[in-house]
């Protein structure tokens, strides 16, 4: 497949000299309005690659904040045209930053995998990570996403061993999403000397770049992960600074985005603050 957006923005970065800072927001969290607003406001805060969830109602590998983002988002209407449509309305201003759907299989098989790939690359989305499904079903969503052009990020865990690592990478693309705590999203710190020695021995197998994370929730940790990995990885933290603007009722108010933007700013401060080693 040609180079999308992903492996330009990495390319890019590699040329820095520097780590990237990806960002995760759950599409319709907590309605389509505010939730666009952060969208639109990611990359000049600092966000180098955005993640948007797809609402789903079982998120299985998520911890208590990303679920309740996911129920927020559904329970105000949003589906998965309104997750497509925007994208497909950041698109219309925003041409460079790469944009990855992430979520679980069932909303897009409901969709239709053909319509969805068809509808999600006119949205302008570059890449998927879909958790729940393993290399050995590839054939379900993985290799007809890649013939459509768009990269399958694949995730590798601390349990995934030297002997599973290459089928985990076989069809993987754009790069190498590495979950750096066993267990559910947000509720662990990574252990950097661990992350670091995981790293470096994923990069042996691969030359894609490796991004970190689960757990990531300061400045500080950002740049001591961005010291070893090409991307460092926040979700959590970011669905957290948001809740803590709702009301009572879960409605945003005026400085629901600027408490997201402004921890991404601190963060993004942190990754290009690190020093980098060996690459």
């Amino acid at each position: 497949m040609s180079s999308t957006r992903i492996d330009n923005r990495f390319a890019d970065l590699k040329r820095q000299g520097r780590a990237g800072l990806v960002t995760f927001l759950t599409a319709g969290d907590p309605d389509i309005d505010t939730s666009f607003a952060i969208l639109k406001a990611l990359p000049d805060a600092g966000a180098d690659v955005i993640e948007i969830g797809m609402p789903f109602t079982d998120p299985m590998a998520d911890g208590p904040a990303i679920q309740a983002s996911s129920q927020r988002a559904l329970k105000g209407g949003q589906d998965m045209k309104k997750t497509l449509a925007m994208i497909r309305n950041f698109r219309a201003a925003d041409h460079a930053t790469p944009i990855v759907l992430m979520g679980y299989y069932n909303p897009i098989y409901i969709y239709g995998v053909d319509k969805f790939l068809a509808d999600a690359k006119t949205a302008g989305v570059d890449g998927l990570i879909v958790v729940d499904l393993p290399p050995e079903e590839d054939d379900e969503l993985c290799l007809p996403a890649l013939k459509s052009g768009l990269n399958f990020i694949r995730l590798a865990t601390p349990t995934t061993d030297d002997k599973r690592l290459p089928a985990v990478l076989a069809n993987t693309s754009g790069f190498v999403y590495y979950v750096s705590v066993t267990g559910i999203t947000g509720m662990t710190t990574p252990d950097t000397r661990a992350v670091n020695a995981s790293v470096t021995r994923i990069k042996r197998h691969t030359k894609l770049p490796v991004a970190v994370g689960f757990g990531v929730k300061t400045a500080e940790q950002a740049r001591a992960i961005a010291q070893c990995a090409d991307g460092v990885v926040v979700g959590s933290a970011l669905i957290d600074a948001l809740q803590a603007t709702l009301d009572t009722n879960g409605k945003a108010g005026a400085s629901s985005v600027g408490a997201v933007t402004r921890l991404v700013a601190n963060l993004a401060a942190g990754v290009r603050g690190a020093r980098r080693g060996a690459r």
